[in-house]
């Protein structure tokens, strides 16, 4: 029976919870994913706690939001110019913007003024405590 180490491909089912049980994000319904250690698709530290588990491993973790996705950053709350959106608002959208490299970096409308919106470019999640819930369905040498 393979562990899961630092040189393994994983297939496995999770589920990201908040605080008050909310689920945000699950794949216990469908396909499980896989990824190899390090290819980024996963946060280092959600990989780290799969370390020592193997195929029909199941466990919950709590993520603190240092562990998830950070904390909020107060330079990623932007003031943009209301004259440069050329759509309708709301409050709570996620809107799409290139930055200076022409990646897309998407922002939430946090607040909308006469003369400015309140764009924040934070992670959903951040601030966030997480519970990570995983099933190992396979783990096996990345090649």
């Amino acid at each position: 029976m393979s562990l899961v180490t630092a040189d393994s491909r994983v297939t496995l089912h999770f589920e990201l919870s908040l605080e008050d049980g909310q689920v945000v994000d699950s794949n216990f319904d469908q396909a499980p994913a896989q990824f190899v250690f390090g290819d980024g698709n996963l946060l280092p530290a959600f990989e780290e706690v799969l370390i020592g588990m193997q195929a029909g491993d199941e466990a919950s973790f709590v993520m603190s939001p240092e562990k998830a996705f950070g904390a909020p950053n107060e330079n990623n709350i932007q003031r943009i110019s209301r004259s440069q959106f050329s759509m309708d608002l709301e409050e709570g959208m996620v809107v799409s913007f290139a930055d200076a490299a022409n990646n897309e970096l998407p922002g939430v409308i946090a607040e909308i003024g006469d003369q400015d919106v309140t764009v924040d470019f934070n992670h959903p999640l951040a601030g966030r405590s997480l519970t990570y819930r995983v099933r190992v369905v396979a783990v096996e040498e990345a090649s």
